[in-house]
């Protein structure tokens, strides 16, 4: 079981490790990280198999994507950085940054996301320079340490320090606590509860919180293309990612036709008061999301409600009441259940997404289906998130793809809105500090008192 004197030791050898690894070059670090990386992907089929087996949750298909499609993009995403010595010169303003490791970085990593973002948050040390220590989820603790150990098999090859990656054996809070106490900086993402205990740490710390996407569709767009999108983002991996759709807004004068649509591409429309409620009941209890229905299909869910849908439903739609607090279906649902509401202006879009986000999921994303730039941005200007995907699939895309510019990353920071630190997607760069040199600039003088203030 894992102790105190126990942890002391994985962080006295963690230490040992991390100054070797100080010494690698930029060639060296790189090929860490790309192992890392490797052994995720070389292993994606089995890791996804064990995930699903041991959590409940999710889709053994698309955990095996998403094994795939992260080490892939996280990958590209860190290859050809700098990390390691002189990072960067300015010479116009006299200034060489040069990156220094931080040490070791503690890693709380969720249930939902056993394999990938143990993964990642180890390439993203690595790519530092740093030793990492990863506290797994009590309910994923066997998959996160199949992975760690794969990906050790993976840098033993190279001949890369012993234990510069080490998995928690035994986590629960109170571990998790002192992981975050002992580290030199924290990367937390799961429950609002622990990134709070992160930032209450005394460390350093980057989190993640909880996501509540709004996907909004204008007028202006195929609806034939943007519903099987918003469709197949919402039931991803039944519905856990925090990037995933949770609730459809729709132009009041074209439901007809979106549902028609979303009942073509395997969604029940619950819209009787009756189907309505029992699915909230199943859902929520007393507010609370009801955990025995994370991560699970569409037919699960039906069946807690004690409602028929049709043989091979993908998702769940469910007509609600109210936007905001007033209504448990405003709130994130982590599993194949959308709620959906309807507008008649672009403002009332806007009023409708906005009481949801601050209902739940304040700072994280949303998500629009839309050509027409005033009404993106307008969007962007009045609604508490940090991040806006354009006619994109969030659960796929939102945490950085080939196709947009975000950072590859499963760690999505959500900005002083949902409590975080930083309002972007963790990357490599912020993993090394940066010591900058400062040179006296090329050609500068003292400006007049006139040129200051004039």
């Amino acid at each position: 079981m894992t102790n105190t004197e126990t942890l002391n030791e994985m962080f006295a050898k963690a230490r040992t490790a991390q100054e070797e690894f100080a010494e690698y070059d930029q060639v060296q670090v790189d090929a860490v990280v790309k192992a890392i990386a490797r052994a995720v992907f070389d292993n994606a089929e089995r890791l996804a198999r064990m995930a699903v087996d041991e959590t409940g949750m999710g889709v053994y298909e698309d955990k095996v994507r998403k094994n795939i499609g992260k080490s892939r993009v996280i990958w590209n995403d860190c290859k050809g950085g700098k990390s390691v010595g002189v990072v960067e010169r300015i010479p116009e303003e006299g200034i060489v940054a040069v990156a220094k490791p931080m040490g070791v970085i503690g890693c709380i990593t969720p249930a939902v996301e056993p394999v990938v973002t143990p993964m990642c948050n180890a390439m993203f040390a690595a790519k530092g320079g740093n030793a990492v220590i990863i506290c797994p989820h009590p309910l994923s603790v066997k998959c996160s340490a199949e992975t760690v150990r794969m990906i050790n098999a993976e840098l033993a090859r190279l001949g890369a320090p012993e234990n510069l990656i080490q998995c928690i054996a035994d986590p629960a809070k109170e571990i998790s606590k002192l992981v975050m106490e002992k580290c030199d900086v924290c990367i937390c993402t799961g429950e609002s509860d622990m990134v709070k205990a992160a930032y209450s740490s005394g460390k350093p710390a980057f989190g993640a919180s909880p996501g509540n996407v709004q996907a909004i569709i204008d007028t202006d767009v195929k609806f034939g293309r943007a519903i099987p999108m918003i469709i197949e983002g919402r039931c991803f991996d039944n519905g856990i990612i925090c990037s995933s759709e949770q609730t459809a807004v729709i132009p009041s004068g074209k439901i007809e036709e979106a549902i028609k649509i979303f009942e073509e591409h395997g969604t029940y429309y619950a819209s009787r008061t009756d189907e309505v409620q029992a699915i909230r009941r199943a859902l929520f209890h007393n507010g609370e999301l009801n955990k025995a229905l994370i991560g699970k299909s569409a037919a699960e869910v039906a069946a807690a409600a004690g409602i028929q849908i049709p043989e091979g439903t993908r998702m769940i739609l469910v007509k609600a009441d109210f936007a905001g607090d007033n209504d448990d279906l405003a709130k994130r649902k982590m599993a194949p259940v959308q709620a959906l509401y309807t507008y008649d202006s672009w403002d009332e879009a806007i009023s409708i997404a906005r009481a949801n986000l601050k209902a739940a999921g304040a700072g994280h994303s949303v998500v629009i289906h839309s050509c027409n730039q005033e009404h993106i941005e307008n969007a962007a200007l009045k609604l508490p998130a940090s991040r806006f995907l354009i006619n994109q699939i969030c659960s796929a895309d939102n945490g950085g793809s080939f196709f947009n510019g975000l950072h590859a990353s499963t760690t999505l920071g959500c900005g002083s809105l949902g409590n975080n630190s930083r309002s972007e997607n963790l990357s490599w760069e912020y993993m090394f500090n940066k010591s900058r040199i400062a040179y006296i600039k090329p050609d500068s003088s003292m400006p007049s008192d006139r040129e200051i203030w004039s």
